[in-house]
């Protein structure tokens, strides 16, 4: 994991994770953004992913090795005495919330940024059935993740910086890909598991990667007792990389600073 201290008095840590396939270097624009706003920023690569290959590009063994791994990053958190949040994009907003639904945190409050809770393109029943017996029998055989840099962002400039990034995985094996449809189905059937802590979830109204109506699903069903939804028209899934970005961290910013306010911490 890596640190990036704040700009002046920190008023809180941003604790990020970011989502399939990607690294926390395409984060650098964003950390920035909270660095120069008085926050201290905690991120890491996850397993498999970026500079962290120890389980191999594109595999794990199981999904809890991304919510072990990121209880670390906010444990490292904690140790700058200030209060916590935690933000995560795609997989990784549903390693957010796999993580407050198994672990009891002390976070100030989580944002979801267009969450993995339930995918646009639905694989084919024939390939399913596969996926489920090569689980068993080859599970780390590597299978085309079928998601282009087209799909995820709207930006050209981000679309070509991510098609002549190396660190970009185009190919994930089929345990992982088993591990992520598990993850997505006990997100739902552990709902009432999930931790009540104040949540922002924002999602990109012309998401071509994560299904739209289920992130609104869970978040209609989720058992917090303060919580927003803020769905960006004609925003494509990296909601953090439109062009209208500014605006997108203008608001996470806000959501941050007004729970602070609440909690009585002076900003």
């Amino acid at each position: 994991m890596w640190r990036w201290e704040a700009e002046g008095v920190a008023k809180a840590v941003i604790v990020m994770i970011h989502g399939a396939m990607e690294h926390h270097g395409r984060y650098g624009w964003l950390i920035e953004k909270w660095r120069i706003s008085g926050f201290h920023v905690i991120m890491g690569d996850l397993p498999g992913q970026g500079l962290t290959t120890r389980s191999g590009r594109g595999h794990i063994d199981s999904f809890d090795e991304y919510i072990n791994e990121v209880e670390q990053w906010v444990d490292a958190a904690y140790q700058f005495d200030l209060p916590v949040f935690l933000l995560g994009h795609s997989m990784g907003g549903l390693i957010a919330i796999r993580l407050i639904q198994e672990q009891k945190t002390d976070l100030a409050g989580v944002i979801l940024s267009s969450p993995c809770l339930g995918l646009v393109r639905q694989t084919p029943k024939m390939i399913q059935f596969a996926s489920v017996i090569l689980n068993k029998v080859i599970p780390g055989m590597r299978i085309s993740s079928g998601i282009t840099v087209e799909m995820a962002t709207s930006n050209p400039d981000v679309r070509e910086a991510d098609q002549n990034d190396s660190l970009y995985i185009q190919k994930v094996s089929v345990r992982w890909y088993r591990e992520l449809v598990s993850a997505m189905k006990t997100a739902f059937e552990k709902i009432e598991k999930t931790q009540n802590v104040p949540l922002l979830l924002m999602q990109g109204g012309d998401d071509l990667i994560v299904n739209k109506t289920l992130v609104r699903d869970w978040f209609n069903k989720a058992p917090l007792s303060e919580q927003r939804f803020k769905e960006w028209p004609n925003y494509y899934h990296e909601i953090f990389n439109e062009e209208g970005r500014e605006e997108v961290f203008e608001y996470a910013k806000d959501f941050v600073e007004s729970q602070l306010k609440a909690i009585g911490y002076i900003i």
